[in-house]
């Protein structure tokens, strides 16, 4: 399936695109025929070698541009940006996030805000810039990249959670209000991914316990968000919005861990 997804001359924003799942993203999205925006809050290194990579490989255009998605200004320079340097935008990627781990009682509210300002707040102002476009071609998909503790609570994480709970209702929202322009809102929720940055904390934290936990056998890998999003941004997921993708290989399912068949 694959090689079968169109996206030649779609214009695509990828927000935290630099690296791990977000570069993914990128790629398949490239691969596809797509021209790329690669946004990038402090590694610029990362995002250039990333772009040029691309351009190279694919032939596609590919532009970097640092934003933090939290402050409204700066999205609407990166949106002006894209105007100027392709013309249009037809899918949005809302991946940039941030997590920080804290006990409940314990948590300021900077750190809140911190977490809800990027996870949510950010990706409206992403989604809200993106659909004004959107609107006015008639045209479009936007993907919020989300968690499976959108649904599964976990302990140290209730701003992370409740964040992504709050992503998954504005995707509804966006969806229903956006079908009527020709607009599909998605959100595509990963479990367990490895990725460069996570690594070493798996190995440490024990990778067999994963697997044992995961009931596919196995942690995800980056490509199996990426093609994900590949599919829903292209034609062949065309009835396809408001609709909710776990990719997690069962993981949100596995709450009871022993097994009473003899």
């Amino acid at each position: 399936m694959k090689n079968s997804i169109d996206l030649k001359n779609k214009n695509v924003l990828v927000t935290g695109g630099g690296q791990g799942i977000g570069a993914a993203i990128c790629r398949a999205m490239a691969s596809c025929g797509a021209n790329v925006v690669v946004n990038y809050l402090d590694n610029k290194q990362s995002a250039e070698i990333l772009a040029a990579d691309l351009q190279r490989e694919y032939g596609v255009k590919v532009l970097i541009f640092q934003a933090d998605i939290a402050d409204q200004k700066a999205v609407i320079q990166m949106f002006e940006f894209m105007d100027n340097s392709l013309g249009s935008i037809d899918i949005l990627v809302n991946n940039a996030g941030c997590e920080t781990i804290g006990h409940a009682i314990n948590l300021s509210l900077e750190e809140w805000d911190l977490i809800f300002n990027v996870n949510l707040k950010g990706a409206f102002i992403c989604a809200q810039e993106a659909g004004k476009r959107m609107v006015k071609q008639n045209s479009g998909v936007i993907i919020n990249i989300s968690s499976i503790h959108d649904k599964v609570p976990r302990k140290g994480l209730v701003h992370y959670c409740a964040s992504k709970a709050g992503m998954n209702m504005m995707t509804k929202c966006l969806a229903l209000e956006l079908a009527e322009n020709n607009i599909r809102v998605m959100t595509v929720s990963p479990g367990a991914i490895e990725t460069e940055m996570n690594r070493s904390e798996i190995e440490k934290f024990g990778r067999e316990k994963f697997d044992k936990w995961i009931p596919s056998g196995r942690l995800g890998v980056v490509d199996d968000v990426a093609w994900t999003c590949a599919f829903l941004a292209s034609d062949m997921a065309a009835y396809l919005t408001a609709t909710e993708i776990y990719i997690d290989g069962a993981y949100k399912e596995s709450t009871i861990p022993y097994d009473p068949r003899s």
